[in-house]
């Protein structure tokens, strides 16, 4: 059987799911917002491990790829760019939240 770099690079992780804290969902005082290249993440899970508010996962159940899809839980996430600076494969970019603000004001009217 042959392994593909892929297979080589592999983080096995554990992790923990966010939860509702005394500070409700954290997710809000964000001004930057990690966005993933998902056609570039070879889901080595790096971000997984790194980042601090266990809110990116893996959904194994996504057909997308062989291993799933990286999920962030932007309720949780407080734009911290750990994710985006650990990433080997740097296919996170922090994002402005204003961008995101912008576009979601464009499709209700």
């Amino acid at each position: 059987m042959t392994k593909s770099k892929e297979d080589d690079f592999c983080v096995d992780t554990w992790n923990s799911t966010p939860a509702k804290g005394s500070a409700g969902k954290t997710g809000l005082w964000r001004t930057y917002r990690p966005v993933i290249n998902h056609e570039e993440c070879t889901r080595c899970e790096i971000c997984i491990l790194y980042c601090p508010e266990p809110c990116i996962t893996l959904d194994p159940d996504d057909k997308s790829h062989k291993k799933g899809k990286i999920i962030i839980d932007y309720d949780y996430c407080k734009g911290c760019g750990i994710c985006s600076n650990e990433c080997p494969q740097k296919c996170i970019e922090m994002v402005k939240e204003t961008e995101f603000i912008e576009e979601e004001q464009e499709e209700k009217n």
